[in-house]
């Protein structure tokens, strides 16, 4: 099942999205909490795609393919190397990046987002799927060239516009052996699948969980596979994963 967050009418809605029929059927509350379904449908060019949800917090996994561990040079992880972004850096399907004047490089990273549907804190590995809601599309944009500098990874990850989420919230899916790929421009520069991760998905909710606690609509975004490279501005980016959908987005200069 496909659940977006959409604008209708001047309105924020949840709805359950039909790709055969193209439509949404309008939702009355809260998919995080208790909801019931409309007899409200409107065509998907009525609507304007919003983040599929508002997270407290984006938890993202640093190397979760030895692919990707390798192309940057660094060695295979015991633990999964975490850091968060803001949720100030969230976008939705269609939306700009925002290009920092800062940087002189910024890189693309396809990646599988798990959305928490439940309060998660201290939840065992074989529990963990009873607090993921279901699994989107996420961008994880990075100023390369300033997490060279820092020794940690909040600037180059936590830019405004650097965590585009969608289109859709997919809750029948098996995380850990999906096709995924990114798309700069119409030509493929990531292509992989979850059956790559070094860490499973239920691991991740788990392990996280004993750190800190994961609120209904929080992300674990699930680290990216190989084939990272530059955008500029003027380019399309797409994050697309098999059950999912296709994420798109703009890189645009800052508005000055």
């Amino acid at each position: 099942m496909k659940f977006a967050r959409i604008l209708y009418n001047d309105e924020i809605y949840y709805a359950k999205y039909d790709s055969s029929s193209n439509m949404f059927e309008l939702i009355e509350g809260d998919i995080f909490d208790f909801f019931s379904y409309t007899s409200t449908n409107v065509n998907r060019n009525e609507v304007k795609i919003l983040p599929t949800c508002e997270p407290s917090k984006i938890v993202a996994v640093g190397l979760n393919y030895a692919n990707h561990a390798n192309e940057m040079g660094l060695n295979i992880p015991k633990f999964p190397a975490l850091f968060l972004k803001p949720s100030s850096s969230v976008i939705g399907n269609m939306d700009n990046i925002i290009y920092p004047d800062m940087s002189e490089q910024v890189d693309y990273e396809a990646e599988l987002a798990i959305v928490i549907g439940e309060t998660a804190s201290y939840v065992s590995e074989s529990e963990a799927k009873k607090y993921i809601l279901g699994y989107t599309c996420l961008n994880d944009i990075t100023a390369r060239d300033l997490q060279r500098l820092d020794s940690q990874w909040t600037r180059a990850k936590g830019f405004d516009t650097f965590a585009p989420i969608g289109p859709f919230i997919e809750t029948e899916l098996d995380p850990d052996n999906a096709d995924i790929r990114l798309r700069l421009n119409g030509k493929v520069m990531q292509e992989s699948n979850t059956s790559n991760f070094i860490f499973k998905t239920d691991y991740l909710v788990s392990a996280i969980s004993q750190i800190m606690t994961l609120y209904p609509g929080d992300i674990i975004t699930t680290g990216t596979p190989s084939g990272i490279g530059s955008m500029n501005i003027g380019d399309t980016v797409e994050v697309e994963i098999d059950g999912i959908g296709t994420l798109t987005n703009f890189v645009k200069e800052r508005q000055k």
